[in-house]
């Protein structure tokens, strides 16, 4: 199922991402520019139900505020950091699906995470890796331009991971970004050095079931 990159009406233009709906039954309205907002936002969810959404999420709007809050998600940046003798295996073809089964079974639970699968294939062979300590593995990363994603499957193993995903980097500067509400990844970013620079958008529940 593809995105539309500019859904409109007389109401207003959005782009709607449509792609988590076969895997999550969510689909995210990002509003674009409306001079009746209350009436688009309907709009753009009766579309998202349509194409079979279970739940839909939206931001970019001040009148979305009377919706249930989602979650905020916010640009961090930090130093990169020492390495710490972790090491980053390349996902393969042969690996692919054993890091989307650990990719999605630890961010179930994280808000507007996406789901992994071979749709996103090219773009995890592109950067996606299992991090090792001998021959411990500690869990599982994706970098591109900045961290894109973290997942610890060792207590404590999160600093080690990140300290890899840098080292793969070899950026002076890193930034990722995170749900303020995935508490635990704040906690380990803030940590390690890293300081929020700027909230991308807040996120609010529009639509479910």
């Amino acid at each position: 199922m593809k995105d539309l990159p500019a859904f409109t009406t007389e109401n207003g233009v959005a782009s709607i991402v449509l792609q988590e709906i076969p895997y999550s039954k969510t689909a995210y309205v990002i509003l674009r520019d409306s001079l009746s907002p209350t009436e688009f936002i309907k709009e753009c969810g009766d579309f998202c139900r349509a194409a079979g959404a279970e739940r839909v999420y939206a931001t970019g709007h001040d009148v979305l505020t009377e919706y249930p809050y989602h979650t905020a998600i916010w640009k961090m940046e930090g130093q990169g950091l020492p390495d710490l003798g972790a090491v980053c295996v390349p996902v393969t073809e042969d690996t692919l699906a054993w890091w989307c089964a650990i990719y999605n079974r630890k961010m179930a639970s994280v808000p507007n995470a996406v789901y992994m699968g071979k749709h996103k294939k090219e773009l995890i062979l592109a950067g996606g890796c299992f991090i090792y300590e001998k021959e411990v593995l500690l869990g599982i990363g994706m970098v591109s331009d900045g961290i894109d994603a973290v997942a610890s499957l060792v207590p404590g193993g999160g600093e080690k991971i990140v300290s890899s995903l840098c080292h793969k980097l070899g950026k002076k500067k890193i930034t990722l970004q995170v749900a303020l509400e995935n508490q635990k990844a704040v906690s380990l970013y803030e940590r390690l050095g890293f300081q929020k620079q700027a909230e991308l958008g807040k996120w609010y529940k529009i639509f479910e079931l």
